[in-house]
């Protein structure tokens, strides 16, 4: 299983009508540098990739919007976003940008899941510039998995209200398996395995239980050497500290935030060892 095969999550995006706002708050908050496509910008709205600190890929971007919507998303590798949209669409998805083709890069489409969260679809070139891309993109992957690096995104958390919507549409549209990851605090939580995948890449929390959350959310989360003082200074630079640090015992610390936009973000930090 590669860590760029179909079906996993392999980026995420933040949509803003202000990409300043969103480079002033995350780059000194996480340590994250910016380079704008420079093909990317259509009426003067621009595609902004995100590099963590000391990578030599990038792992997101900031997509320039004229919608007036603020939003984060997860996106997921599709080796046809055609045939994926009709697919994913006849589980419930919505559809908000239909599949676009970017010049000779890539095709790409942006849905919303059937509990209302948003996710969007790429599909690999055939292009040299994308293949080389994606090369190192993938070699980069997989000297962060065994090395994670603080600023870098570690895996992302899915918030949901109804588990089985949840998990039947993710399983049935990308192959996704869920596994008991016990509780955190007072909220059940799945471990998120990819198509084949021998370790999970992201995390399900059960808020069923009308336990703090009325709303379904999906979202990215980064490593940071301490949980705590990350999110005393989101908060500090206007950020809603949306679940207070928190870790289970030997385990990892986490946090989960609202940035000044109103877009969920998680943080995690590794116990330290002794």
């Amino acid at each position: 299983m590669s860590f760029m095969s179909p079906g996993q999550v392999v980026w995420f995006e933040i949509g803003t009508t202000t990409p300043e706002a969103v480079t002033d708050f995350y780059g000194p908050l996480l340590g994250w540098t910016f380079e704008v496509d420079p093909d990317s910008s259509v009426d003067g709205r621009t595609y902004t990739r995100i590099l963590a600190p000391g990578a030599p890929w990038p792992m997101g971007a900031i997509q320039q919007g004229d919608t007036g919507d603020e939003a984060i998303n997860l996106s997921i590798l599709s080796t046809d976003v055609h045939a994926d949209v009709d697919a994913l669409t006849d589980l419930g998805a919505t559809v908000v940008v239909p599949a676009t083709p970017v010049g000779d890069v890539t095709v790409f489409a942006r849905l919303q899941d059937p509990r209302g969260n948003l996710f969007s679809l790429f599909s690999q070139s055939t292009s040299q510039r994308f293949e080389e891309r994606i090369a190192g993109t993938e070699e980069y992957l997989q000297q962060a998995a065994f090395t994670p690096k603080p600023g870098s995104m570690a895996g992302f958390e899915i918030g949901t209200t109804d588990v089985k919507a949840t998990t039947d549409f993710y399983t049935q549209g990308f192959g996704w398996r869920f596994e008991k990851a016990g509780a955190d605090g007072d909220v059940p939580s799945l471990a998120v395995f990819g198509p084949d995948a021998a370790s999970p890449s992201g995390l399900l929390r059960d808020h069923s239980g009308g336990n703090g959350s009325t709303a379904d959310y999906a979202m990215p989360i980064f490593l940071v050497t301490d949980v705590a003082a990350t999110a005393a200074a989101a908060q500090e630079a206007g950020a809603r500290v949306e679940q207070q640090p928190r870790s289970a015992p030997a385990g990892p610390a986490r946090a989960r935030i609202r940035d000044p936009r109103g877009n969920r973000f998680g943080l995690l930090s590794q116990p330290t060892a002794r």
